[in-house]
């Protein structure tokens, strides 16, 4: 298993993360037997939106030592009210919630403590005003959370709260059906098909920008609805109007700026196998580029995807890099320290560009390498 940094939060989050819709609804003995799967193959982060009791006080006795072998992402918002999940900000049934959590998980401390399902911009204007956030910071404070994160399917609404420098952590939707779409409110409007019946062109620029943003800022990502609940996988179901495969949208999600972790919706322990096999998996296998060149609703064309289809450069050039380093830099409007010093330690860079146009001749979308490398010698200098 790989691990990958979790922005600037000191955490060390597994390539492969586990969500949460496994465990609800299921007797112990099934918790537990994916517990030891994700410690069998080194998964370590686990999503807890889901409030029933139930699978909390299942998931804690799953846990009890081996606890410090696995990274909690709680919700602090979703809470059991009248035998069924509600999403409240009233801080009083927000701090019960919490409580109960841990003492349902039988810990006292968890790694992230994420205000939960903030898609609106009153919503977040709510909770950055309020005294929901004051209760998150608090607790971080008092170190019985280690960092502030946030859920949302709303990019306009997420860059908003990364750009405030309240959160360290941001749960959001990435998918390339997704990254289609413009921001809005009603989060129903990624599934509806009528938006996709005419070709779509390019990544919505405020999902790109919210992306960009977070590696900018160290805001760590942790990814839901990478399959977008199953409708990718399924060719009948997906917008994209193709398949893709588990592979193509983990690895679409991972080469993604500031994506730390994909969290499998895994209901079975043979669901969390296929999603483990990421990592052996081959890179033909993880490949999406020809994939996404051929669907028919959606057309990627100049945009670059960071697929590595350009490769091999005669000059030694890792273009996606470079041209990831460039996109950062552009977002940014300035060179940041980090993003310098990872340009600075490529073996080549774009100033050894020959102009050849072999990547150009590789690339599935037509992107204009030779432009952007131009760009980035400008920009860092060489």
């Amino acid at each position: 298993m790989n691990y990958r940094e979790l922005g600037n939060t000191g955490i060390k989050v597994s390539e492969i993360g586990m969500g949460c819709e496994g465990f609800v609804g299921k007797p112990y003995e099934h918790v537990k037997a994916l517990v030891d799967k994700m410690e069998e193959y080194g998964i370590n982060c686990i999503d807890l939106y889901a409030p029933n009791p139930e699978f909390r006080s299942n998931l804690g006795t799953a846990l009890e030592g081996r606890r410090e072998k696995f990274v909690l992402q709680t919700h602090l918002c979703a809470v059991w009210k009248n035998g069924q999940y509600k999403r409240t900000r009233d801080i009083e049934e927000v701090k019960a919630g919490f409580q109960d959590q841990l003492e349902r998980l039988k810990t006292d401390y968890v790694e992230i403590g994420m205000v939960h399902y903030v898609d609106s911009m009153a919503d977040w204007n709510e909770v950055k005003n309020g005294e929901v956030i004051r209760y998150a910071q608090q607790l971080k404070k008092d170190h019985v959370i280690g960092s502030i994160g946030l859920s949302s399917h709303n990019p306009t609404v997420a860059l908003e709260a990364v750009n405030s420098g309240t959160i360290d952590v941001l749960m959001f939707s990435v998918n390339p059906c997704y990254d289609l779409q413009p921001s809005t409110e009603d989060v129903e409007e990624l599934w509806n098909e009528k938006n996709y019946e005419n070709v779509l062109t390019n990544m919505d620029p405020e999902r790109q920008k919210l992306y960009e943003r977070c590696q900018a800022l160290g805001v760590g990502i942790t990814v839901m609805k990478a399959f977008g609940g199953g409708d990718l996988l399924d060719a009948k179901l997906s917008p994209a109007g193709m398949k893709l495969t588990v592979n193509q949208c983990i690895h679409y999600a991972l080469t993604r700026p500031g994506v730390a972790t994909v969290l499998s919706g895994a209901r079975t322990l043979e669901d969390l196998e296929v999603s483990a096999a990421y990592e052996n998996a081959a890179e033909d296998e993880k490949d999406y580029a020809t994939t996404f060149a051929s669907m028919p609703r959606i057309n990627w064309q100049g945009h670059c995807m960071y697929c590595g289809h350009c490769a091999p450069c005669p000059k030694g050039i890792d273009v996606a890099s470079v041209t990831k380093f460039l996109n950062l830099t552009i977002a940014q409007g300035e060179v940041p320290e980090t993003v310098r010093e990872h340009y600075a330690v490529l073996e080549s860079h774009a100033s050894d560009c020959v102009a050849c146009g072999a990547c150009e001749g590789r690339c599935p979308f037509a992107v204009s390498v030779i432009e952007n490398m131009k760009k980035a010698k400008e920009i860092f200098g060489y």
